[in-house]
């Protein structure tokens, strides 16, 4: 996902800027809601409604979002999570191993993917957190996870709304 700027992404069609928005997060339903409050007029706006949305989901569209997001360590399937996870590539074979297997763990503790904020973390301190987070019970996590959503997204959307270079 490229920077188009707010002003640009404001001037796309409902279609273009749903397109954008699924982008961000996997979510129709987020997508939708966050659209509707467009055009926005500054980014504040924007952030603001898309946190609030997020939010409101209920927990299955929440999953939805999560479908976006590949394993930490695994082949990322989008540009933006190969950006996000690209510290990630530079790991040991052991570090990327045991995140292998703390992503197993994980997924058969809580049912669905790790999901953290993983941008300009490296695999150590992803397998840091990962291994700390395993601690939590499952309210605690989903609450946890939820936030690292957010934060993804609100990333997700500071890029694309930035001014191109």
């Amino acid at each position: 996902m490229k920077a188009i700027g707010l002003d640009n992404f404001n001037a796309l069609s409902e279609r273009q800027r749903m397109h954008l928005l699924f982008e961000v997060c996997s979510s129709t339903i987020w997508a939708r809601r966050v659209l509707a409050g467009s055009p926005f007029r500054d980014a504040d706006a924007l952030y603001d409604r898309a946190d609030r949305v997020l939010a409101e989901l209920p927990d299955a569209e929440i999953d939805a979002a999560l479908d976006g997001h590949p394993r930490i360590g695994a082949k990322a399937d989008n540009p933006s999570s190969a950006r996000e996870q690209a510290r990630v590539a530079d790991a040991t074979d052991a570090v990327k191993a045991a995140l292998a297997e703390r992503n197993r763990e994980y997924e058969d503790r809580f049912g669905y993917v790790y999901l953290v904020c993983a941008s300009g973390r490296s695999a150590d301190e992803l397998l840091e957190i990962l291994t700390d987070r395993l601690d939590n019970d499952a309210e605690t996590e989903r609450r946890v996870m939820r936030n690292e959503l957010a934060k993804i997204n609100r990333l997700r959307l500071e890029r694309l709304v930035s001014e191109p270079t």
